[in-house]
């Protein structure tokens, strides 16, 4: 018995001693906690301020203005990297801030503009090339008057979002009853004498006080004078200024051809054709005392609200030796002061995207830019009410105005001499005063030189 309980313990104390080598017991492990289970918490990346980009707009019309707040609303809401703040600028005296805002370094990265001014703002140092972001396929897109426009020195610095259109606006029921023919072709336009005679014989109903409404309610300091007004010194086959150089305009915008048109605008006024002091806008849409309304896309709203389907264009007539029309309008830039150009390329090519492009056009009337927009714009394709100011500018009738640094002083002595001649004074003097005035600030400037 003795044997057997000492056998036992024996075993026990090496069970133990087992136990003991095979390493210390765990501590029980405790149950695990809401606290123990939490994941650890993530940092939330801190969001990237958006780049802020300034953009100076002229206050053209409310419908531009509007569609132009709109646009900018829903870029800002569609993407988070740009922001856009749009500063609306008076037209009137827009160049002049523009200048004003160069000199002082308070350019804004994304600047709009009346088309020939670009030429100075481009040689003074204001622009950037837009080359290195225009694709050959955009620039194909876009309609020639476009991009010739935007072109200087061989090099692209601004878009467009729409051209001009400018020819006659008539009254059908007018031009029926007085038994003038209604021409619809650009290949087949009033000559000068169908277009007197059809002056004479709208001038005879009762109904109509003026027969041709000039827009001279514009005043002598709007672009309207040299933009409407100097496609007639084309057509006579003179010019504003010597194209093959841009070096004198003595012999052009006051040669015998530009004095012979400038005595026949003259004459309108003079054997009571046209009204020298129009009282307001709707002498053509209103009143109906007009039967022609020489004016551009832009009077779309109005004449059509006005007249109905009375309203109707008709070609740029042949004046002198053929038809001439304007073309340029509004475009951007990006300036060569902006910090994100980048970032500005990314509005305006929001801006020029086609169905931006027709949310502008349906709104002011204006040649959508680009062909793509064009074919589906009920009023410019083909068939379309507008479509004419397509093929005027399409088929060689359109002549920018003049392309040089100097075009500001070309405009400003122009449209001095426009209205003088309108009060009578003498045609050769107020167009030498042009030229004189023209060739000083070429002399000025070197000849305006084309940057290095």
């Amino acid at each position: 018995m003795k044997k057997r309980l000492l056998f036992v313990v024996s075993m026990l104390v090496i069970l133990s001693m087992v136990l003991v080598a095979c390493g210390p017991t765990e501590e029980p492990t405790e149950e695990p906690t809401e606290e123990m289970t939490e994941e650890p918490e993530e940092t939330e990346p801190v969001a990237a301020e958006p780049v802020t980009i300034d953009v100076w707009f002229h206050s053209g019309k409310g419908e531009e203005r509007e569609v132009l707040d709109e646009q900018v609303t829903t870029f800002n809401e569609m993407q988070d990297e740009v922001f856009v703040n749009a500063v609306i600028l008076p037209e009137g005296s827009y160049n002049d801030q523009v200048s004003a805002g160069a000199l002082a370094g308070d350019l804004p990265c994304l600047l709009d503009f009346d088309g020939p001014f670009l030429y100075n703002y481009a040689w003074s140092g204001y622009l950037m090339p837009l080359d290195d972001y225009v694709s050959q396929e955009l620039k194909d897109d876009f309609l020639p008057s476009i991009i010739d426009q935007g072109t200087y020195g061989g090099k692209l610095y601004s878009l467009g979002t729409f051209d001009s259109g400018l020819s006659i606006w008539a009254n059908k029921s007018y031009l029926e009853e007085a038994g003038v023919r209604i021409p619809t072709s650009i290949d087949d336009p009033w000559t000068m004498d169908e277009f007197m005679d059809a002056l004479d014989a709208l001038k005879a109903l009762d109904q109509v006080e003026y027969p041709l409404d000039l827009k001279l309610n514009y005043g002598a300091g709007d672009e309207w004078n040299t933009y409407a007004f100097s496609p007639i010194i084309q057509s006579f086959g003179g010019d504003l200024i010597d194209r093959s150089d841009y070096q004198t305009a003595d012999g052009f915008v006051n040669g015998p051809e530009a004095v012979e048109a400038m005595e026949w605008f003259q004459s309108l006024f003079e054997n009571g054709y046209a009204n020298p002091a129009p009282a307001g806008d709707d002498s053509f849409y209103g009143s109906k005392t007009a039967a022609l309304s020489y004016v551009g896309h832009w009077m779309y709203g109005p004449h059509t609200e006005g007249l109905g389907d009375d309203a109707i264009l008709v070609p740029m007539p042949i004046f002198g030796e053929k038809a001439v029309t304007g073309s340029g309008s509004w475009n951007w830039g990006l300036t060569s002061t902006c910090e994100n150009p980048d970032a500005a390329w990314e509005f305006l090519s929001f801006l020029i995207e086609p169905e931006e492009i027709l949310h502008m056009t349906n709104a002011n009337g204006a040649v959508p830019a680009r062909k793509s927009a064009i074919a589906q714009s009920e009023l410019y394709a083909e068939g379309g009410l507008l479509n004419l100011f397509v093929k005027q500018l399409e088929g060689g009738v359109a002549v920018p105005r003049p392309q040089t640094p100097a075009y500001p002083t070309i405009t400003t002595a122009f449209k001095t001499a426009v209205w003088n001649i309108i009060a009578g004074a003498d045609v050769q003097e107020e167009l030498d005063k042009v030229a004189e005035t023209i060739d000083q600030d070429i002399q000025d400037n070197d000849g305006y030189p084309f940057p290095d």
